[in-house]
């Protein structure tokens, strides 16, 4: 067990290493094309573009991988009692966003640009949950050379498409362009299932049985899925909320649109994501964590448990630590190297101490989910979403930029990881 978890866990440490420099090409060449505006733009539709992707999953993929991990489950029909759930909730999701993305656009994001962006969201939305539910079949079968292969092509084929297709849009306006990167999901996400697809054994044979859902696997996937996504669902709601607040209020108090799309894109498209690059570690490290807490949880193996639980974070830290150092010492070299700008060095000195709190995040959430205390992992998002949305909305009324902001997005992280924390040790007690 003990080798299986190392092993897992260095595949998916190799495997994310090298999509996470692809994710950095396709970052860095898309803000070139694009340019700062256009960069802006992007980020003012992502927390939209993530709150439906988290509703569209509806929790699936992460009680999928717990249920397969326990192994005392027919695999094939609860795969085939998960997928109908997703693909209701994808329909009903496709619906509202038609409905109501010029509303979204205008009225919550102050942007009619964004329209064809959000439009392009319900496109998207079902080939991103059948491919996050055919991973989490491998990620039960502690098989993870499938992911890292399906994620490496998805990102080559986005690289591809936007080097193709952003000259030809471009000419157009910025929310054509935009709208198109955003439409490169549907290509990359199914040549991703494809690709999920060819790993599977080739001698399966699928019974009338094995298709037919369970009243009982439904249930228990739900009983999983339902606070997961509750929990991910007030997160991403937050994060929905976030423009729209910080650009509402910002607006109110005298700051110009221009100020607060390239304010925000600075913050949010250079300087967070350099801050989270760790975060691929330790998000390979909580992958692996998974099937292995769910299985030894499963059997009552308390000590096993701890110590893989000790080990994830320990790994954590060994690796954020230091480059937390760096980026407080080297913010500039970082933006210049990565970016080729200079702009959000402050931005990154503020936050890198606290981003350190949010490297241990995963490995504890990971935990929580695979000994059942997704209710727990909810609970802490509610609190820490409460307080971030609150201080975004009272601090940005002081006229201080996007340092409400900042303040609001320090709180939360460290809320989340104490109560995370708290839960954890309480669970194994």
């Amino acid at each position: 067990m003990k080798e299986k978890f190392i092993k897992s866990t260095i595949i998916l440490l190799i495997g994310g290493l090298l999509t996470k420099l692809l994710g950095m090409l396709i970052k860095i060449i898309m803000s070139r094309m694009i340019g700062t505006e256009g960069l802006g733009l992007y980020m003012m539709i992502l927390p939209t573009f993530s709150l439906f992707i988290g509703i569209s999953q509806f929790g699936m993929p992460i009680a999928l991988s717990k249920l397969i991990a326990e192994d005392n489950k027919n695999n094939k029909r609860l795969f085939f009692s998960v997928v109908p759930i997703t693909l209701i909730v994808n329909l009903f999701l496709i619906l509202f966003i038609i409905l109501f993305a010029p509303i979204l656009a205008k009225y919550l994001l102050h942007n009619n640009a964004t329209y064809y962006g959000i439009l392009a969201i319900a496109l998207v939305i079902p080939f991103t949950s059948i491919s996050s539910i055919c991973r989490s079949y491998f990620f039960g079968k502690e098989r993870m050379i499938p992911h890292v292969v399906s994620n490496l092509l998805e990102d080559i084929v986005r690289l591809s498409l936007m080097l193709i297709g952003i000259p030809l849009f471009i000419h157009n306006g910025i929310a054509y362009v935009v709208c198109f990167i955003i439409l490169s999901n549907v290509i990359s996400e199914l040549a991703s299932i494809l690709i999920l697809f060819l790993f599977l054994p080739k001698k399966v044979k699928i019974t009338k049985d094995d298709i037919k859902p369970s009243k009982v696997y439904i249930k228990e996937s739900l009983s999983i899925g339902i606070p997961n996504t509750t929990g991910r669902l007030i997160g991403n709601i937050g994060y929905f909320l976030e423009p729209i607040i910080l650009s509402s209020v910002l607006l109110g108090v005298g700051y110009s649109n221009s100020f607060i799309t390239r304010e925000y894109g600075i913050l949010s498209g250079y300087v967070m994501p350099l801050l989270l690059l760790p975060s691929f570690f330790t998000m390979a490290i909580s992958q692996a964590l998974l099937p292995v807490v769910s299985r030894e949880y499963a059997l009552n193996n308390t000590l096993s448990v701890k110590r893989k639980i000790k080990q994830a974070i320990s790994i954590s830290l060994l690796i954020g630590f230091p480059v937390t150092i760096l980026f407080l010492l080297f913010p500039g070299l970082f933006l210049q190297l990565i970016y080729h700008t200079n702009e959000g060095i402050t931005y990154m000195r503020v936050l890198a101490p606290i981003c350190l709190f949010q490297y241990i995040q995963a490995p504890l959430s990971s935990a929580l989910d695979a000994m059942g205390k997704s209710r727990d992992a909810m609970v802490a998002s509610t609190l820490g979403v409460i307080v971030r949305t609150s201080l975004l909305f009272l601090l940005s009324l002081f006229k201080i930029g996007l340092y409400g902001l900042i303040v609001a997005i320090g709180v939360n992280v460290l809320i989340v990881t104490f109560h995370n924390i708290r839960k954890v040790k309480k669970a194994l007690n």
